[in-house]
């Protein structure tokens, strides 16, 4: 599981990744079923999609890795994080939980095969819930989208997110979804027409 962090514990103090969600809990001797993985960016940063996914990789390479379990969740700066990077790296993951984030609906396509769970607080002043309920509407049609609100939450709804043991039997019972080539047929359709072939 990847953790991102919010923008409040950017920083070179690692104690600050230990305030919220999973690294919390771990610091509190909560046994979790994960190899947890919490980056932290230094100040003024905000995550880049290419950056997690080289941190993924190599967490593959050097540790003992179920590659088809694979989980991705962040909140608020976290949470545009995991949408991002889901967005151009959906290969990786076998779903995600983004909380009181902003994702793109037009990227919403490239996670139809990514089980999502999206959560937020009603009455967040930091990041509107229409941009929760916007990718909640597009992710629909595909049928693999999971849409919490808390009524009486503000910026914070992450608390109870991690602090909820449904979040991490969710998490588990999905595996990555392979991606298949297309495959030549065994006889090629003959081209008519006229081509052009050019050297540059």
């Amino acid at each position: 599981m990847v953790f991102l962090h919010g923008a409040g514990e950017r920083g070179d103090d690692l104690e600050l990744v230990k305030m919220h969600g999973p690294p919390k809990l771990i610091d509190a001797w909560k046994n979790l079923p994960f190899i947890v993985v919490s980056p932290q960016l230094a100040l003024g940063e905000w995550w880049s999609p290419d950056m997690v996914a080289w941190l993924v990789k190599d967490t593959m390479r050097a540790l003992r890795v179920d590659l088809d379990r694979v989980y991705l969740t962040g909140f608020s700066m976290g949470g545009y994080g995991t949408w991002e990077t889901a967005a151009k790296y959906p290969e990786l993951f076998a779903a995600i939980v983004p909380i009181c984030g902003r994702g793109d609906p037009s990227t919403a396509w490239k996670l139809r095969h990514i089980p999502t769970w999206l959560l937020q607080g009603a009455k967040d002043p930091v990041v509107p819930l229409k941009h929760s309920n916007d990718m909640n509407r597009v992710l629909r049609q595909y049928g693999n989208v999971k849409y919490t609100i808390y009524p009486d939450a503000e910026h914070d709804s992450w608390t109870d997110t991690y602090d909820n043991e449904e979040l991490y039997k969710w998490f588990l019972s999905h595996v990555r979804f392979k991606y298949a080539g297309a495959s030549m047929p065994a006889e090629v359709e003959r081209f008519v027409g006229k081509y052009c072939s050019c050297q540059m």
